[in-house]
């Protein structure tokens, strides 16, 4: 399958500002987002749960005024600064303890 993520942002937005328009919705779209994480919470292997969660973002993202090719490498440079940081060993940590980097 072929997918490009620039081009789902372009849909997304046209769909969004078409269905919600073209007010900032900071407030309304993290608020979802934390309904949809309790959904997750209850429901960890719902995988459309955890779409949802990726839309709001996205669509959070895209209100910020940014274009989708500065999103997507927004993203990528994001997972290159993870690659490139110190985190804790997995086999020491709880199961449902935060990894976060080292400091």
């Amino acid at each position: 399958m072929s997918f490009s993520l620039w081009k789902y942002i372009h849909r997304q937005r046209r769909w969004s500002l078409a269905t919600f328009g073209p007010r900032k919705t900071t407030k309304s779209i993290t608020d979802h987002i934390r309904k949809e994480l309790l959904e997750v919470e209850a429901n960890p292997h719902d995988l459309e749960e955890w779409i949802d969660i990726i839309q709001l973002a996205l669509d959070g993202a895209w209100r910020t005024g940014k274009s989708a090719s500065l999103i997507v490498r927004a993203l990528d440079a994001k997972l290159t600064t993870n690659e490139n940081r110190t985190w804790p060993d997995w086999r020491r940590m709880k199961p449902d303890e935060v990894a976060e980097h080292i400091r």
